[in-house]
């Protein structure tokens, strides 16, 4: 088993973090893992993607072409990214900052009001663990609990205080994307 993740979007809306804590996640359940980030010269605002291997066996290369998977936080990402997943693979699209609908249909598309929810959730920076909870939620690889754990004992100390948000935020991406599977 090997899964390529890519994580796209503005600097500042978390996808290098996002990329970080499933990449935690995967080497506390003793696989094999990839995390390489790209980001702009902005440090807020620009652009800013990373990509996640997660796999059972070594891992060649941390390139990807055609990954397995997508979260695209902002319409240049899903521009950029929607071709380039692979035949069945899944697109994670923020249905709160992205206004057009997929091109492809050979893809498990979730639309996720990740920033409405967010806000719902009381602090517009749950964005990126909106959406990686309906990314887990749709991958067979790693779960919310694993992932949690890790955020549990990865959280910086001086932003402790927002981890029953993060753990929150995670729960309602999950609780979304299962709501829409059930419904395909």
């Amino acid at each position: 088993m090997q899964t390529e993740i890519i994580i796209s979007g503005f600097g500042g809306q978390g996808v290098l973090f996002a990329g970080q804590l499933l990449s935690y996640a995967a080497l506390e359940k003793d696989l094999h893992v990839t995390w390489y980030p790209s980001y702009g010269p902005e440090m807020r605002g620009g652009t800013a993607h990373c990509t996640v291997i997660i796999s059972d066996d070594e891992i060649g290369s941390p390139v990807i072409r055609n990954p397995n998977a997508a979260i695209v936080m902002n319409l240049p990402s899903l521009d950029k990214y929607e071709p380039l997943l692979k035949t069945d693979g899944v697109l994670i699209i923020n249905a709160s900052l992205i206004d057009r609908e997929p091109e492809r249909e050979d893809l498990r598309i979730v639309l996720v009001p990740a920033n409405d929810i967010a806000e719902e959730l009381g602090d517009k920076r749950l964005a990126n663990l909106v959406m990686l909870g309906a990314l887990i939620n749709q991958l067979d690889v790693l779960s919310i609990e694993d992932v949690g754990v890790s955020l549990d004992r990865h959280i910086p100390k001086h932003h402790r205080d927002l981890l029953e948000g993060n753990l929150n935020a995670l729960e309602r991406g999950a609780a979304l994307a299962m709501a829409e599977k059930l419904t395909t």
